[in-house]
């Protein structure tokens, strides 16, 4: 299904696909940056690759945290990596307008996981005819991403994804429920598990989400030993002056050794 994506590459390698990217554009030097990397990698293990980077962030704990660089220049810098190395780009929407107005830049349209159940956005998102990636909401069950699927469905499109980015475990924490990806493939559409935000710790008394990044190699082998179709990971060159997200993000220079370390475990359990 993936392999209908605009530009995506190396969809007969039998690979698992990734979703990988800065959490939002800071500026065109740094998206620049870490696209080229990860373009670079991908095309070495032959992983199909979508690049990911929100245009901007509408779910802060903080008023004060950063939010964007402003929509459409935002929009504008993801286009020019669209259009500079072939690849397709995924971003977050939160509204309805967002939906419109996204779908000229990118190519997948992903809904943030507070909003899986909003119909209209939903919906809205579907109309565009773009893939729609819907994130699970961390009160979710596996089971109900069945009602968010058909929801796009019934709009008429199957272009559809879904991801699972861990569940709430009391306040301040998430725990990945690895039989979320069989159970959410019984919806005959690819899954992804999201290993950055999976290792998030929310509702911190700072108003900052932490995160555990010291587990996200563990998060990302058990998700591909267990099926998932494909990987979601937010990277930056450096997470401690990321603009947002930055506890819970995979430091670019450590990309690659995970990548090739799971290349090797899907080989491995493409055997069996």
């Amino acid at each position: 299904m993936i392999n209908k994506i605009p530009n995506i590459k190396y969809t007969n390698e039998n690979n698992f696909f990734l979703l990988a990217g800065p959490c939002v554009v800071e500026s065109e030097e740094n998206v620049f940056e870490i696209a080229e990397h990860l373009i670079n990698l991908t095309n070495k293990l032959k992983i199909p690759f979508i690049f990911k980077a929100s245009f901007k962030k509408a779910n802060r704990s903080n008023i004060n945290s950063f939010t964007g660089i402003g929509d459409i220049k935002a929009l504008e810098i993801l286009r020019k990596v669209k259009n500079k190395y072939n690849v397709p780009i995924v971003t977050d929407i939160h509204t309805e307008e967002d939906a419109k107005i996204s779908a000229k830049y990118v190519d997948v349209l992903q809904i943030p996981a507070f909003l899986s159940r909003q119909t209209d956005l939903l919906i809205a998102a579907a109309k565009t005819g773009k893939f729609v990636n819907i994130k699970k909401g961390q009160f979710m069950s596996p089971e109900s991403m069945q009602f968010a699927v058909q929801k796009v469905k019934q709009a008429g499109n199957n272009n559809i994804m879904q991801t699972d980015r861990g569940t709430m475990f009391g306040y301040g924490d998430l725990v990945v429920d690895f039989r979320s990806v069989p159970i959410m493939q019984k919806n005959k559409y690819p899954v992804i598990v999201d290993i950055t935000h999976s290792l998030q710790q929310p509702n911190q008394s700072s108003g900052i989400t932490g995160g555990q990044p010291e587990m996200i190699e563990t998060i990302a082998k058990a998700a591909i030993a267990v099926g998932a179709d494909g990987i979601f990971l937010e990277t930056h060159p450096n997470p401690s002056i990321a603009k947002s997200d930055g506890a819970n993000m995979l430091n670019l220079t450590l990309v690659e050794e995970l990548l090739v370390k799971l290349v090797k475990i899907k080989k491995l359990i493409s055997t069996f």
